[in-house]
């Protein structure tokens, strides 16, 4: 997140889109339900009426994937309605007389007609955030897990650049992370294109300050994703280590998934729980949970956090940094004699430039929030306050794509998926707490009720639900949450295993799936 959490609770416009935040970030939420109750105007952009929908100033109820035509028509409003903050595009932005050239096609009637929100309901969300004090934009997976994702963001940033809603109190551009510690991740290097601290590994400086510290040649360039990895699992690659992550489950098109696994000459799986992928593996290391574990985490406002093992692990569990390190040991690796997370974590701050200025026990109240360049710095709350790190915020001038299928006659309803409240990500943890089958039995198929009455579907149901990539019986909720011609349904059930049906396509950047929309149809089952 470019601004603290504290910052929700300070702006005048809210502009949410893809996120389902009640339900995936009920804590974080509250803090937007406050600044609602301080007058502040919510503008929500959602395929379905979520809680967050129904206490909006504005609902835009956007067909999915089509997110990019909408904020190419809110571009140009605000360009055409005087809005722009032109002191802040001329002192702090780049290329921006070709990006306003490139939006004037681009009218709130063009994108209505993708979209299928009013040109009117358009407009006003762009004047609104345009108008705005203080405009601050919050967004999850469901603008990030598109083939356009890296799009998707970039048009919000474009936002954000035009009005000069970034680098003050309750303003900036908000990602919301996924699960504890993806931000964390992400620091250490856990992405392709960057070493830790986001470094980028194309830099020959970076490569060689790496290559030295692990006493191993690292090549330039960027990595390969888990995409390419599954890819190419039993051709280059016959061993693999997943850790912490039930792949089986959560990745797209399930059937690719196993194979790949099964085609690999060694599988190990470290977790704390026997989960579905663990099952694949010819070696599961037992993990410590997070209450057994003395550790680092970073959450998604880049607050360093230090975690405190409250209770002794249970049998042989051991912490993950251990494990990694002994494999590493054991195949002689030079870099892995550590001794402690605390070894682990200064090592991190010493090869870090965001972290150069923390260490094991500065963090011990974890009241700081990167970068933290040096010894004496306080931190920094808020990114981008007087100027961009890397220069000047740069516009892009991007066009409008359809998702990588649409629907027609064979499979002529969208489907998207997402997260529900009662069910953490797979279910590997709160499927194993007592009492929560209660709040969720298990999964079901929101379908409009004019679309389950021409189908023929009776609630309660199960009905057959089918894409180019594999077919699933599953409950019918008929429901008007979800617009007519969409459906939706989780991916927390292992045993209604709806990533079988995704993964049409993925980002050309990124590798991101798309996991929000994919073609299906639905078949009443006699």
């Amino acid at each position: 997140m470019s601004n603290p959490l504290v910052d929700m609770e300070k702006p005048d416009v809210i502009f949410a889109i893809g996120t389902n935040m009640t339900e995936c970030h009920p804590v974080a939420a509250t803090r937007l339900k406050k600044a609602i109750a301080n007058d502040a105007k919510l503008i929500v952009v959602d395929p379905r009426r979520i809680r967050l929908a129904e206490i909006a100033d504005l609902y835009l109820p956007i067909r999915v994937g089509s997110d990019v035509a909408l904020l190419l028509a809110m571009a140009h409003v605000i360009q055409r309605e005087g809005l722009l903050n032109k002191t802040f595009i001329e002192e702090r932005t780049t290329d921006a007389e070709a990006f306003l050239e490139h939006i004037n096609e681009f009218t709130p009637e063009w994108a209505a007609e993708i979209t299928e929100v009013p040109a009117k309901d358009i407009e006003q969300a762009a004047i609104w955030y345009g108008e705005a004090d203080r405009g601050a934009i919050f967004y999850t997976l469901g603008i990030t897990e598109h083939i356009c994702g890296v799009d998707n963001v970039q048009s919000l940033c474009n936002l954000a650049l035009m009005t000069g809603h970034i680098g003050r109190e309750g303003t900036g551009v908000n990602p919301m992370r996924g699960q504890n510690n993806i931000q964390g991740a992400g620091d250490c290097g856990a992405v392709p294109a960057n070493f830790p601290g986001f470094q980028p590994c194309a830099d020959p400086a970076s490569s060689e300050k790496f290559s030295n510290l692990y006493q191993t040649p690292i090549d330039q360039g960027k990595g390969i994703t888990k995409v390419t990895a599954l890819n190419e699992c039993g051709k280059s690659i016959h061993a693999m280590i997943i850790d912490g992550e039930n792949t089986v489950v959560t990745d797209p098109d399930r059937n690719h998934c196993e194979h790949a696994l099964r085609s690999l000459d060694h599988l190990v799986v470290i977790d704390i729980f026997r989960t579905e992928t663990a099952e694949f593996a010819d070696v599961v290391f037992p993990a410590t949970a997070w209450g057994e574990t003395d550790g680092v985490c970073t959450n998604t406002e880049r607050r360093v956090q230090r975690l405190r093992a409250a209770v002794p692990a249970v049998g042989e569990a051991k912490p993950d940094w251990w494990i990694v390190s002994q494999i590493a040991q054991r195949l002689g690796v030079p870099g892995f004699e550590y001794n402690s997370a605390k070894d682990v974590f200064n090592e991190l701050c010493s090869v870090s430039p965001i972290y150069n200025g923390l260490d094991w026990d500065r963090i011990d109240r974890s009241e700081y929030q990167w970068p933290v360049p040096e010894k004496d710095h306080p931190g920094t709350p808020m990114l981008h306050e007087k100027e961009f790190k890397n220069g000047r915020g740069i516009f892009k001038s991007l066009g409008y794509r359809d998702p990588a299928e649409v629907v027609d006659d064979h499979f002529p309803i969208w489907l998207t998926t997402g997260r529900r409240l009662q069910a953490y990500h797979s279910r590997t943890q709160t499927g194993r707490s007592a009492g929560i089958e209660y709040l969720l039995p298990g999964e079901s198929l929101e379908i409009h009720p004019e679309d389950a009455e021409r189908l023929k579907l009776t609630h309660g149901d199960n009905c057959r639900l089918s894409s180019r990539r594999g077919s699933l019986e599953i409950p019918v909720n008929i429901t008007d949450r979800s617009p007519r011609g969409t459906v939706f349904a989780s991916f927390s059930f292992a045993e209604i295993p709806i990533n079988i049906l995704t993964g049409s396509g993925y980002d050309p950047v990124t590798e991101t799936a798309e996991l929000k929309v994919c073609a299906v149809k639905v078949e009443a089952i006699n």
